[in-house]
């Protein structure tokens, strides 16, 4: 019996990795369909199937096209933007339990978008657009803070004392964030507690459009960027050796899972959790390797999110559980799980 060739294991891995996107996919169109039948008003899928294609009613075409379909979308772009992000901050610290919000970078775009809302007049509408760079403002300077306070001189910057400073530092902006909401009025205190929990509160074609670009633009370019994920994992002596520029290709690869964070956040809140757990199931049915591991990722992590939405819409009618708590339901125990494997 012969032993396989790297090209052979390689391509099975690929066939894999196509193989898994295929299935995943599918699942995530049957949550999608599901989704769209879940919520207070009850549409069955003949109503639904029927609406979509301009059969439904006006009561019907609104429920669905104003409220469910751009909810649904946005849980779809959120989770993958989460997901890829995570796995990309992973990849250049080279730990495990990295994650936008773990490290504090959710909580530092969080606070920004918290900062404008309380300060904008109540009463003239958001420039919505603004809210990506705000919050990238904010978890930008997050991310240099953690990475400043992690570095050690002649040790640089260890996994174990990032992800501390990260855990510090986000503790520390809950907490200025708490303080902040004692000021507010009742209505924004309100929005923000909601904002607080993970609640999707953009739920408009508005919010879709926000985001998009975002999404469109960043996870293309940290794919292009795989091949260069997969040798900054490898740790820096080898990274050096084949010819990688680690500080700039570090800096390069953060700023883009800043923004994407960043931007996720800007629109859903203090969702935790989706950039840890992603990656890792994404790991455990591809391997390593990026080219393959990132869209899995984000596929992944799209399904996370679309069904915890859906799972939130369903309880606990009208008002529903916040999407954050939901994953945070989840994530919470996972976390504590790969906390304890890395321990041994």
């Amino acid at each position: 019996m012969g032993f396989a060739t790297a090209e052979q294991i390689e391509q099975k891995r690929r066939k894999r990795g196509t193989i898994v996107l295929i299935i995943l996919g599918v699942i995530i169109l049957i949550a999608f369909l599901i989704s769209m039948n879940t919520g207070h008003i009850r549409l069955s899928p003949m109503d639904v199937i029927r609406t979509l294609f301009g059969g439904g009613d006006e009561r019907e075409a609104l429920v669905l096209f104003e409220f469910r379909l751009p909810r649904i979308v946005l849980s779809v772009l959120i989770g993958a933007g989460l997901a890829v992000s995570g796995c990309i901050m992973q990849a250049i610290s080279r730990n495990a339990l990295a994650d936008p919000g773990i490290l504090g970078i959710n909580a530092g775009a969080g606070i920004m978008v918290m900062l404008f809302f309380s300060f904008y007049p109540s009463n003239a509408a958001a420039p919505l657009y603004m809210l990506p760079i705000l919050a990238f403002v904010g978890a930008g300077a997050t991310a240099c803070l953690i990475f400043v306070l992690a570095y050690k001189r002649h040790e640089g910057v260890s996994p174990t004392r990032l992800l501390l400073t990260g855990i510090a530092v986000a503790a520390g902006i809950s907490a200025a964030m708490i303080v902040l909401t004692l000021k507010l009025s009742p209505e924004k205190y309100q929005f923000v507690a909601t904002w607080l929990a993970g609640s999707i509160w953009g739920a408009n074609w508005k919010f879709v459009l926000t985001l998009l670009p975002w999404i469109l633009i960043l996870i293309p370019y940290v794919m292009f960027k795989s091949n260069t994920a997969n040798v900054l994992n490898l740790g820096d002596t080898t990274a050096k050796g084949l010819g990688v520029h680690i500080s700039r290709e570090q800096i390069k690869m953060l700023a883009a899972a800043v923004a994407l964070a960043a931007a996720c956040v800007s629109v859903s809140g203090g969702i935790g959790f989706v950039g840890l757990i992603a990656p890792h199931l994404a790991r455990r049915l591809t391997g390593p390797k990026h080219q393959i591991l990132l869209p899995v990722s984000a596929m992944v992590g799209a399904l996370l999110v679309l069904v915890a939405d859906t799972i939130g819409r369903a309880i606990l009618q009208p008002s529903g559980v916040p999407t954050g708590i939901v994953v945070a339901v989840i994530g919470a125990p996972y976390f504590l799980y790969l906390l304890a494997r890395s321990r041994t």
